[in-house]
């Protein structure tokens, strides 16, 4: 398995952090070079070789995309300028507390395994394999998991969506599907004015992102420009923003991606950010029509405990399971079994109900049984199940799959944005000092 496939499943950016001091061994009747810092964040300084270790990593992962790199001195800056923001974030969330405890970092790495296809112990040989420590490997999980937390509480928990804005949403963007394709892959990249800029600062960066513009008409190359000039977040990616549903488009371009082609530069584009130039590097068609499968369940529930472990646990259910198959009443068994207090009381029933109403293990089980089958023994993060699904049924569900996607977008447009403005204002509030030699 290649490095950059397995990445491709890992929607996180904690492997870019593994930061440590290099000290270079002395060389005979030589000056030992001695390291320096490079940076000061508040409380906390980068040493030169944190960022070239950083640095290092970054080209090699611009060279495995086939990406010609940009210039040392531009990559040093722009990989400086992340460096500071994780340092600010993570002393910001160290001062509020915010803490990773052992089971959900648990749970974050089941959860990565998962998605790469792989138990937990497989998982980790990829890790290995791919020339990681893997124990650095969950230490920057944990950290990344952490300021995902502080955000979250610093933007995500100020964000609300009213039913109106869901209404206006639908009736403008959600009902309608461009000709020119409903999915958009897109490039971007901002040219940042700072909070409170003068009237000089904004004309500076105004000139800057038009003349970027027409070198990009030109035929300067989009990817690399973004890498060596962009102040936006997908800066190191080349400013790729991946694939995007019309209706998922930030809403500075919303209403011009549209009647782009394929290729097309758009921008300067004005925000309270800055200026955004934004590139069609492909789009496709969608379906608009969205069907979901519900089905009609009811199981028993054991917990585990200080008793009854994991083993103890499935052998239990496999007891009630050999009853209910040699006939007896699988809604008494829940009463008298089931630790789901809920659902016992009415046999086990958790009526009709969707794979995504579901934690994703008891779902996965659920969709793989015919009619009227028994489960084995099935682990969730509750405990041990016994699922039995006694009907299924198909419907269209396009209005409420609709009116739940325009408030999930609308929310994520809006949490875009306001991290965006979040970052640069604790960028400009903080004291930095950088001594960069170019």
């Amino acid at each position: 398995m290649k490095c950059n496939r397995l990445f491709y499943f890992i929607p996180f950016r904690a492997w870019l952090f593994c930061l440590g001091i290099f000290t270079p061994s002395p060389l005979p009747a030589a000056p030992q070079l001695l390291d320096r810092i490079v940076a000061v964040a508040e409380e906390d300084v980068i040493l030169a070789s944190e960022l070239m270790r950083q640095v290092g990593a970054i080209k090699r992962q611009i060279g495995a995309s086939g990406s010609r790199l940009p210039p040392d001195q531009v990559l040093r800056r722009q990989v400086l300028e992340r460096m500071i923001l994780h340092r600010l974030q993570l002393q910001l969330a160290q001062r509020q507390g915010i803490q990773i405890d052992d089971e959900t970092l648990r749970q974050a790495l089941l959860d990565l395994a998962r998605r790469n296809q792989m138990d937990l112990d497989s998982f980790r040989r990829a890790i290995e394999n791919e020339g990681m420590n893997y124990a650095q490997f969950v230490d920057d999980l944990r950290t990344e998991l952490m300021l995902n937390r502080l955000r979250a509480s610093q933007v995500n928990a100020q964000i609300q969506v009213s039913d109106r804005e869901v209404a206006h949403f639908l009736e403008t963007e959600g009902q309608t599907a461009s000709s020119k394709g409903g999915e958009y892959h897109l490039g971007h990249i901002l040219i940042a004015t700072p909070a409170a800029a003068s009237p000089e600062k904004i004309q500076q960066a105004q000139q800057k992102a038009q003349q970027i513009v027409a070198e990009l008409e030109q035929g300067l190359d989009f990817h690399q420009t973004a890498i060596g000039m962009s102040d936006g977040a997908q800066a190191l990616k080349g400013g790729d923003l991946g694939w995007r549903k019309r209706e998922a488009i930030p809403t500075l371009f919303a209403d011009i991606v549209p009647d782009m082609e394929k290729g097309d530069i758009r921008g300067p584009i004005r925000s309270p950010s800055g200026f955004h130039i934004i590139k069609l590097i492909d789009a496709k068609g969608t379906d608009t029509t969205h069907m979901v499968t519900e089905s009609h369940v009811r199981h028993i529930l054991v917990k585990t405990n200080e008793i009854i472990d994991d083993e103890e646990a499935r052998r239990r259910l496999k007891l009630l399971a050999e009853r209910i198959r040699k006939g007896e009443n699988f809604s008494a068994l829940a009463q008298a079994y089931s630790e789901d207090t809920g659902s016992a009381a009415k046999g086990g029933e958790l009526g009709w109900i969707t794979p995504d109403a579901v934690v994703p293990p008891f779902a996965a089980a659920m969709n793989e049984l015919e009619e009227g089958e028994l489960s084995d023994p099935v682990q969730t993060p509750f405990g041990w199940h016994l699922i039995q699904v006694l009907e299924r049924k198909t419907r269209d569900d396009t209005l409420e799959y609709r009116k739940k996607r325009a408030r999930q977008i609308l929310t994520q447009r809006k949490v875009e944005e306001e991290t965006e403005l979040w970052l640069r204002k604790l960028r400009a509030e903080a004291y930095v000092e950088v001594n960069l030699d170019e």
